[in-house]
């Protein structure tokens, strides 16, 4: 296997413990709320906390990740979102657990950005596509294993256990990759001439002047980039339902049995990582017929489409089953999405990948806080329908924001003249 496969590997699998650990709350849902006495609204407070503490400090991590590399950050990243999942589990109330939450998001802010840093040194830019199709889909395996995991220990032991090992999973994970991982291809000594020099000449990174300095926020007067956020929101909003609030809306919503849950709750995910393996793939094949601009829109402009019909049909529709299906395609098409968005924001973003990467998930990032608090008041007073209604329409607007972003157009930020 060549050697920025096997980085891939590792990254993919890094991606599977994030949403282990991230779904894994949602998963949990209905014995925490019984077991700690949180009501709907405080549990979409809870919810939101972590999105808008990853949301807060997305760009400032992945700042640091363009000025002292993603392996080193994605280290810190790592240990500390670790840490605080276990101390997810030795909460005992509302205050705590919404605290613990917040610093998780604190932790675990920066893990794709710093990704997609070392994606950007490791691959081609016409192996971008599906490098993060790759990333996105382990992300969706690892939310749809969720269920099988949590669920059962939960069952034999309590919700607290459930935490304990899934931090300890990420811990194991980091002591490897703290050994194994190199920055640049260059300084991997298993790597063979012919990749580097294949990975160096087609990679399109400039090279850095470590003395320049350029202005952060220069960049953000980047029309191209204002649109890019904004289609980001309408997906985020749509992604973070699922992660936050399906599992409970599959249970109280929908009533669904207990016995039903587990692959009731993972028939979404499992569609998912098929829609982000499938997105990549095809927008790196509509790149070389044309072209990078129209390759790297038409692809998400019709996942969007198909997956705003499919999630406000699903809200419309009685038959439990029905509405499964319903949404299990809505997540599989909106997720072509998610990795052609993160190879749009490495191919603007060029050495400032991070940047830019982290301030498109920081934008919908926001965007699914108040969808997620939001969601909470609105099922109190309405019920479920009109909220998940709300998400397929958003969604379904994020299609027409695609026509506005050029991939092709690198985001400059200014540089500062030093004396």
């Amino acid at each position: 296997m060549k050697k920025r496969y096997q980085v891939l590997l590792i990254l993919s699998l890094l991606s599977m413990i994030t949403f282990l650990d991230r779904v894994a709350l949602s998963s949990a849902s209905s014995d925490i709320m019984d077991n700690l006495h949180i009501n709907t609204v405080q549990w979409g407070w809870i919810l939101g906390m972590f999105t808008l503490a990853y949301a807060s400090f997305e760009i400032p991590t992945g700042l640091l990740g363009d000025k002292f590399g993603g392996k080193i950050i994605l280290i810190r990243v790592v240990i500390w979102w670790s840490l605080f999942t276990i101390l997810t589990g030795l909460a005992s109330g509302f205050i705590m657990l919404l605290i613990v939450r917040f610093l998780f998001g604190v932790g675990e802010a920066g893990a794709y950005p710093n990704t997609s840093i070392l994606l950007s040194k490791w691959f081609p830019v016409l192996e971008r596509g599906r490098a993060q199709a790759t990333i996105w889909g382990a992300s969706r395996l690892g939310a749809a294993l969720t269920p099988f995991i949590v669920l059962p220990i939960q069952q034999k032991y309590s919700w607290h256990v459930s935490f304990y090992a899934l931090g300890f999973v990420g811990l194991v994970w980091v002591v490897f990759f703290i050994f194994w991982q190199k920055e640049d291809p260059s300084q991997s000594n298993d790597i063979s001439k012919q990749e580097l020099d294949y990975i160096i000449a087609n990679r399109d990174l400039p090279t850095i002047n470590e003395n320049e300095k350029t202005s952060f926020w220069s960049g953000f007067k980047n029309k191209n980039l204002g649109f890019l956020l904004l289609m980001y929101v309408c997906y985020a909003v749509g992604a973070y339902f699922f992660q936050s609030w399906f599992h409970t809306y599959l249970q109280k919503g929908r009533q669904i049995p207990a016995q039903q849950l587990s692959w009731a709750s993972s028939v979404p995910f499992l569609l998912a990582a098929f829609g982000c393996f499938t997105g990549g793939w095809l927008s790196d094949k509509a790149c070389l017929r044309y072209g990078k601009k129209w390759g790297r829109r038409l692809v998400p402009m019709i996942g969007l489409f198909v997956a705003g019909i499919c999630i406000i049909c699903a809200s419309l529709v009685n038959d439990n089953l029905t509405c499964i299906i319903l949404l299990g395609m809505g997540m599989a098409f909106m997720d072509l999405t998610a990795p052609v968005a993160w190879a749009v924001a490495m191919d603007m973003g060029g050495t400032k990948s991070g940047t830019v990467s982290g301030a498109m998930n920081s934008a919908g990032l926001l965007g699914a806080y108040l969808s997620t608090v939001v969601f909470g008041y609105l099922v109190s007073n309405y019920g479920y329908y009109l909220p998940v209604l709300l998400i397929g329409v958003i969604v379904f607007s994020g299609t027409f924001v695609w026509l506005k972003i050029d991939a092709t157009q690198k985001i400059e930020f200014r540089k500062i003249s030093t004396l």
